[in-house]
């Protein structure tokens, strides 16, 4: 059985803490670097119900997408739902460590995934990092929709390919529209909104478009928006981070136990549509 070191070592391999942004705060949150770990639980928040499930199903470690802590603190005092998780999860053993922004760069990493799910085949990154020779890791991934389809029919696949949430997907563009060559970016990918005009693209999957920057790239150019919960643009890279911890495992002969959460984190619990 490994210790949590080591399959700390082994996550980090496939996302490197230096491939994060410089604001982000990534890598191992608590947990005893000594411990033996069994059972990991994979997860894109680091929330109550996710907690709730590791300690069910008897987890030693969680992998989430998301941050506990982006900034610094003075207190984990169990006064508030963050000081809460943290000392849960110490009274449990079970350990807490975040890939963020370098499973967003990594290759393949949480766009490849997204694309994947979407049905894309990818061609390469949205906006290469300069810092790779092969140009494969980046932010966000353009892709290849084959066959074709409209804009209507490959929003279906979009909303297909996807976890289930409350929001759905929404779409701004001709619905006719033939879409071949997409952008995707998991989670909020509105800064992106420039690139994905210059790389002549038909369509861009991302999450959290607000009104004014949608406004703005819709008048701008005819390229569509296909707009998905962040928490279900980010789901996919789950399995795929379960995938490269196994195949870790399997390499060096551990003994491990893995686990996708399923229980959805999306805040937005209802959807309440409008007669057009």
């Amino acid at each position: 059985m490994p210790k949590l070191s080591d399959v700390i070592n082994a996550l980090e391999e496939l996302y490197p803490p230096r491939w994060a942004e410089s604001w982000d705060a990534v890598g191992l949150v608590c947990g005893d670097p000594e411990a033996e770990v069994a059972r990991v639980l994979f997860a894109v928040d680091p929330v109550q119900t996710v907690v709730d499930e590791a300690v069910e199903w008897g987890a030693d470690l969680v992998v989430t997408h998301h941050p506990l802590y982006l900034r610094g603190v003075t207190s984990v005092a169990a006064t508030g739902f963050k000081g809460r998780v943290v000392h849960e999860l110490i009274r449990a053993g079970i350990g807490l460590h975040v890939a963020h922004t370098n499973a967003d760069h990594a290759d393949p990493g949480v766009s490849d995934a997204l694309a994947e799910a979407v049905g894309l085949r990818v061609l390469g990154p949205l906006v290469a990092d300069p810092t790779d020779p092969a140009g494969r890791r980046g932010s966000g991934r353009i892709g290849l929709l084959e066959p074709p389809l409209t804009l209507t029919a490959f929003a279906a696949r979009v909303a297909a390919g996807l976890p289930a949430t409350a929001t759905g997907v929404r779409v701004a563009g001709d619905g006719d529209r033939v879409i071949t060559r997409v952008a995707v970016c998991g989670g909020s990918g509105d800064s992106f909104l420039a690139e994905v005009r210059a790389a002549g693209v038909d369509a861009y999957v991302t999450a959290d478009l607000r009104h004014h920057p949608v406004s703005e790239a819709t008048e701008a150019s005819p390229v569509a928006l296909v707009d998905a919960a962040h928490w279900a643009t980010e789901w996919p890279w789950l399995r795929l981070a379960e995938r490269g911890l196994t195949e870790a495992a399997a390499a060096h002969g551990w003994q491990l136990e893995t686990k996708v959460s399923h229980r959805v984190t999306d805040p937005w619990t209802a959807h309440a549509p409008m007669n057009p």
